[in-house]
């Protein structure tokens, strides 16, 4: 006790010890030694309790993290007190690091700082995220709730009718097909309270329904209130409904360590970096890095290929020749450089948004919205639009500053504001490859995409939710803006057309349908002319294509980058083999654009397109250019495609000697000769012999059902042709599965030229037009959702076990051309032949 060593000071008169183990000195009185002759007694058991064997340490991490169990039902685990995850709030213990579980209510309610967790508190001078867009955007995660174990196949529709039949009020009720989930979204927390009362636990099937709180998607996480925003920042645009980027709020002080990742984000990623993320690289590089892409698609279209052929079947020569060339499906012969590699659009989209600094702003978003990104940049560093489309864009966004309407809110789908289109039309004979001139451009159609206007029968301007004088005071406002801001420029800028869409979706992408409305500019402020006023009221402009001119609407396709379509358009031709007895189809032709190009080497031309407005464009520039010899078809491809290979490549078995006729017309039928003795196999196609041929009007012409046929000028007598080609120039989709089945079964239709935006689809497309058939076809099994996670490649190998038996094409070669400088992105041509 005095630090001194007991053991040498005293003698032991404790009970006996094992030696090697002596006890420490002990505070009880010693034993009392027994007397001689007297038996040993057994010491009196200790009155003291013995202590307990000490407690075994727990895990730094017990009891810090709430149990998923109690989580989704509020309820204690099957593991009770032994469980290491706690059952409740008062149980949860703080962690190593002074942090609370994050899905605790303790942890919502925390920030880390310096190492401590601290209760989060904003100053009187900031506003959060959610209070600057305004709370009705933002939708509450109390008020959202998941309804669980509901039926696979109900849809949207039938999990409404549920909650209607059940007396459940709701704002809205989403659930897709093939889901055991539905989310519904409620206006009070009187209805959710009402909803679970009546829902939990009730029977479907045979299985309860379970309603638990439903997860934020990924920018509402973003947009919650750990983002704050200066009070200045708000009072920028106090009088608008302005949606501020949850990624991108302004901050001087770059070294804040309280700054979000997604801010960080943000200032680094701009709009050159979005639209155009080639454009650090030199052009020579570009053109590597494109050319060593489509070089991997070429691959996968011989891997995917290989595995789509039938067992028991022989490869196809072409892929087995595909060892002999690295394994590419055909040789990849170059890519054609883009005679302009700066300002070659001669079409631009802008959005209107917020920039990140809560700055109303025409330009191009930062990124994508299912990511959280909302904000909206100017396009000056873009080195692929044009200084004209710039010039208009920043016009409209000063007009923009003073509108009395609200800009488009991505996030709940308000607004009146949405996007600005420029189209721009060169001047005839402008071939030269000079960069970015404005001298060049002669006209140009302005497009703006607005929300909640409706046109009625009598053209008369109705809205929902604005004031229809408000609204026609702010279209003329818009319309002096234009035209004040071309005229002021020098030289002055060109306005041929202002157009107004009508879109009320979410996505900014309208249907080719949606209403226009022609407004109309002053003509001492424009540079329109007087004898174009008709063309000013059909809203069309007009560029140039191998010396052609082509009219314009302002839906209608038409090629981004003029001049590199002109040798896209020179190359198709050339590897298609035309001559002056070929019939070639133009499918998916939009404004004629590769037909009308090769009209001129060809005997006929037959277009297909399902865009009215492109169909009547065509018929136009056919007349313009005083072509005869084309027949345009307003359908889709999958539904005219058929008919028409079934109309114009029937068999004879002897062809009817008639002389060469140049420039005839296309609007004709086929006939047959009975009399035949000749085996050699002609396509004969009689045309009809009558004083002119029907036309069509501005808006696509008379229908048939839902197929229409154009012809530009009068019939002539029959003329046949030994050679069928088709051009395909699908959307970045690709073609349909009904399209390629009528390309595929047609025998005579031996050579088809695929020019494609996207090589991921003409992979899809190849494998079914390039692999043998089965010798017995397997059709779908409607039961089968394995499709909704194959790839575009594994449905096509699904899709090829169905194909009828026919001959199948094989890839000869294949060619890019670089219309997009600046991007991944480029066209490539690939000839198929049988």
């Amino acid at each position: 006790m005095d630090g001194q060593d007991s053991i040498s000071d005293q003698p032991i008169v404790s009970p006996p010890a094992p030696p090697a183990q002596p006890e420490p000195e002990s505070t009880q009185p010693p034993a009392p030694v027994p007397e001689p002759g007297e038996k040993r007694k057994q010491p009196e058991p200790d009155s003291a309790p013995t202590p307990p064997p000490p407690e075994k340490s727990k895990h730094p991490l017990w009891k810090t993290s709430l149990c998923s169990y109690f989580r989704r039902t509020g309820g204690e685990c099957s593991h009770g007190e032994t469980c290491r995850y706690a059952h409740s709030e008062e149980e949860l213990r703080q962690r190593p690091d002074n942090t609370w579980d994050p899905t605790s209510e303790r942890g919502k309610k925390m920030k880390v700082e310096n190492g401590e967790s601290v209760e989060v508190k904003r100053g009187t001078d900031e506003v959060s995220i959610t209070e600057a867009i305004g709370e009705d955007c933002c939708s509450d995660n109390v008020l959202e709730k998941c309804l669980i174990n509901l039926p696979m196949r109900w849809s949207s529709d039938n999990l409404r009718s549920f909650l209607t039949d059940n007396g459940v009020h709701f704002k809205s009720a989403k659930k897709r097909k093939g889901m055991l989930v539905g989310f519904v979204s409620f206006e009070t927390a009187e209805q959710v309270k009402s909803a679970v009362e009546e829902l939990n636990g009730k029977s479907i099937g045979n299985k309860d329904l379970k309603i638990v709180d439903a997860t934020p998607r990924a920018y509402e996480k973003r947009k919650a209130g750990e983002i704050s925003l200066p009070q200045s920042t708000q009072n920028t645009s106090e009088n608008s409904d302005a949606p501020k980027s949850s990624i991108g709020v302004d901050n001087t002080d770059s070294n804040d360590d309280n700054m979000t990742v997604e801010s960080t984000v943000s200032k680094s990623r701009s709009a050159r970096d979005s639209v155009t993320p080639l454009a650090h690289m030199s052009y020579v590089d570009q053109l590597e890095h494109k050319k060593s892409s489509l070089t991997q698609m070429l691959k996968k279209l011989t891997r995917n290929a290989r595995k789509a052929c039938p067992n028991g079947v022989s490869l196809p020569e072409w892929i087995l020749n595909s060892r002999e060339i690295g394994g590419l499906a055909c040789k990849l012969e170059g890519i054609v450089e883009s005679p302009l590699v700066s300002g070659y659009r001669n079409k631009c989209e802008f959005s209107v948004g917020y920039s990140l600094q809560a700055k109303v702003t025409v330009g191009f978003s930062l990124g994508n919205f299912r990511e959280g990104v909302i904000a909206v940049e100017e396009p000056l560093n873009c080195p692929n639009v044009s200084k004209i489309a710039c010039k208009y864009a920043a016009i409209f966004q000063e007009f923009l500053q003073h509108s009395e309407l609200p800009i488009w809110n991505r996030l709940n789908n308000t607004g009146f504001w949405r996007q600005l289109t420029v189209r721009e039309g060169r001047k005839p004979g402008q071939s030269t490859e000079v960069e970015d001139s404005e001298a060049h451009i002669a006209e140009v159609l302005l497009m703006v995409q607005i929300c909640f206007l409706v046109l009625c029968v009598s053209f008369q301007v109705s809205t929902a939710g604005f004031d229809d004088g408000m609204v026609n005071g702010e279209f003329e406002k818009m319309t002096n803006a234009f035209a004040t801001g071309a005229s002021a420029n020098t030289p002055p800028l060109p306005l041929t057309a202002l157009l107004i869409q009508d879109h009320t979706g979410i996505s900014n992408v309208a249907p080719a349908d949606a209403p226009l409305r022609s407004l109309t500019i002053p003509n001492e402020k424009s540079e329109t002319r007087q004898d174009d006023v008709k063309d000013v009221v059909e809203a069309r402009i007009h560029d140039y294509i191998s010396n052609l001119q082509f009219c314009i609407s302002a839906t209608a396709f038409f090629q981004v980058n003029t001049l590199a379509a002109e040798k896209l358009y020179s190359l198709a031709g050339d590897w298609a083999g035309l001559g002056p007895d070929t019939l070639l189809f133009d499918i998916c032709c939009g404004t004629g654009t590769i037909g009308l190009t090769l009209a001129h080497r060809v005997g006929m031309v037959v277009g297909i397109e399902m865009n009215a407005s492109a169909v009547s464009d065509a018929i136009r520039n056919a007349e313009i250019n005083g072509i005869k010899n084309c027949r345009f078809v307003c359908s889709k491809a999958e539904d005219a495609l058929g008919s028409l290979l079934k109309e114009y490549l029937k068999m004879h078995q002897k062809p009817v000697d008639v002389p060469q006729i140049d420039d005839v017309t296309v609007h004709g039928e086929v006939t047959h000769t009975e009399n035949a003795t000749d085996t050699k196999e002609n396509l004969i196609i009689e045309l009809e012999n009558c004083d002119g041929a029907p036309k069509c009007d501005t808006n696509g012409g008379q229908k048939s059902d839902s197929q229409q046929s154009c012809s530009s000028a009068t019939a002539k007598p029959v003329q046949y042709f030994k050679n069928v080609v088709a051009i395909v120039d699908p959307p970045r989709v690709g073609l349909h599965p009904t399209v390629i089945k009528a390309l595929r079964t047609h025998p005579h239709l031996r050579r088809l030229v695929y020019i494609s935006c996207n090589p991921e689809s003409l992979v899809a497309n190849a494998i079914e037009l390039c692999t043998p058939s089965f010798d017995k076809t397997e059709k779908g099994n409607k039961n089968n959702r394995g499709w909704r996670n194959m790839s575009s490649a594994g449905l096509a190998r699904h899709r090829a076990k169905s194909m009828p038996n026919s001959e199948p094409f094989q890839p000869i070669k294949a060619m890019a051309v670089d219309l997009f400088p600046h991007t991944p992105h480029c066209e490539l041509v690939m000839l198929l032949e049988r």
